[in-house]
């Protein structure tokens, strides 16, 4: 979503070149201030009109019947969310926009992209003896879960209330059967998508902890023939969830340090423990270089161990 500049900007800071010469300043700046105001007003009415047609153009191809049209939609929305994320303002908006059903992005990824191929199996021929023709949806492909996978990132991580949704869609569920069954470009989008929907949301954690994802997050980064990059993603993934899924009063997944040193080991524990006390200082490139620093040591502790 790249947004054109308003012709009525042009003049939107227009002022006398001499205000003291001005017959009365006051009703100057007073008529200054109520052109600013509608100005502001104008913008903010654009936006939200180029962001609901971006959202409906996007979620219309992520619900065709076919994947390649999926991906095109997920890719827009994507590149929608990349846009939204360099505004506070916009991101208001996005956010209001997600309290509309017809617009929200949430049940579109789990009723089409990331949907579980136990849903098409067929439980009635009422279709062979009917004239209507049974109507047939091309199954997810790799690509398509790994980006629907990033649209469900940023979607919560813009609008936190999208993880009530995403709850109501057993995403936690879901998203530990593309872990265990996928390959490696949907299992790493499916560990950071697993942070943005466990952040702040208790219902999430408690089936996160149901599932046994801890387990399973450690049986990926201790397989030695599992890709190197993909056991570096599970260390970042667990110092991100012990320093801030885990570090709140009461949470569901309180155990999470004793389950870890219990699945990886004592010296790894202590390590991804006191590497998630720390870089809430840095900026935010700081801390992801610090972020895969902090993980390759763990993993190389793993491997001693």
């Amino acid at each position: 979503m790249y947004l054109k500049k308003p012709i009525w900007s042009d003049g939107a800071s227009a002022t006398p070149e001499n205000p003291s010469e001005s017959e009365n300043g006051e009703d100057t700046d007073a008529a200054a201030m109520v052109v600013e105001e509608l100005v502001t007003s104008l913008n903010t009415q654009r936006l939200y009109r180029e962001l609901t047609l971006s959202l409906r153009t996007g979620l219309r191809d992520a619900c065709a019947e076919f994947s390649f049209l999926r991906i095109r939609g997920l890719r827009s929305l994507l590149k929608t969310l990349r846009s939204v994320a360099d505004s506070d303002s916009i991101i208001r908006l996005f956010s209001h926009t997600q309290t509309i059903s017809d617009l929200q992005l949430v049940p579109v990824l789990f009723r089409h992209s990331l949907k579980e191929t136990e849903d098409d199996r067929v439980t009635s021929l009422d279709h062979i003896f009917s004239v209507e023709p049974m109507k047939l949806t091309s199954p997810s492909t790799d690509a398509e879960v790994a980006v629907a996978l990033r649209v469900l990132e940023g979607c919560c991580l813009l609008h936190p209330q999208s993880t009530v949704l995403a709850h109501k869609h057993g995403a936690v569920r879901v998203m530990m059967n593309v872990l265990s069954t996928r390959g490696v470009l949907e299992q790493g989008a499916c560990l950071d998508a697993l942070i943005s929907i466990l952040l702040d949301s208790s219902a999430n954690q408690v089936d996160f902890g149901a599932c046994n994802g801890i387990e399973e997050v450690a049986m990926l980064m201790r397989d030695k023939q599992a890709d190197e990059n993909l056991r570096l993603r599970c260390g970042e993934f667990l110092l991100l969830l012990v320093g801030h899924v885990n570090g709140k009063d009461r949470s569901p997944i309180a155990s999470v340090n004793e389950d870890i040193r219990r699945l990886l080991g004592e010296k790894s524990a202590s390590l991804i423990w006191a590497a998630s006390q720390f870089g809430s200082t840095r900026d935010p490139e700081q801390r992801i270089t610090a972020l895969h620093i902090q993980a390759g040591r763990v993993l190389e502790s793993l491997d001693l161990y």
